[in-house]
């Protein structure tokens, strides 16, 4: 069998794996190639970027992760909002944010925003019985 045929050479299972990042738990799953972060809302998205190593603290890790042809996506209300690894094309946006070499998804960003301020909405109209 060929390495081609084998897949990556590292493959990670997670069942109840759970992270947590200054106070703020996410759960962590994983197809195989792919381990998925699932951040539960915006706000703790924010603090948890706070708590990340800037840009240069980012290379050890992405580097490790497209050695073992695996991507690590960050997932904000369920919207995929930065990758890093494998499966990452880091553009303009992760440059500019100083979030190189990860892949920022300006959509996903976009989305787990909006869906921040519907759930918000429908947090008040329920707290005042509409």
């Amino acid at each position: 069998m060929s390495t081609t045929e084998r897949g990556s050479p590292l493959a990670v299972v997670t069942e109840d794996l759970t992270l947590t990042v200054d106070g703020v738990p996410m759960a962590v799953r994983s197809t195989g190639e792919r381990l998925f972060v699932e951040v539960p809302t915006v706000r703790a998205a924010v603090e948890v970027a706070r708590e990340l190593p800037d840009s240069a603290g980012l290379v050890g890790p992405d580097r490790l992760l497209r050695t073992a042809d695996l991507t690590l996506e960050f997932r904000v209300r369920g919207r995929t909002v930065a990758l890093i690894g494998a499966a990452a094309r880091p553009g303009r946006l992760a440059r500019r944010i100083g979030a190189f070499p990860a892949e920022v998804r300006l959509a996903g960003l976009i989305g787990a925003g909006g869906d921040g301020v519907l759930a918000t909405a429908a947090t008040c109209r329920r707290l005042l019985g509409r």
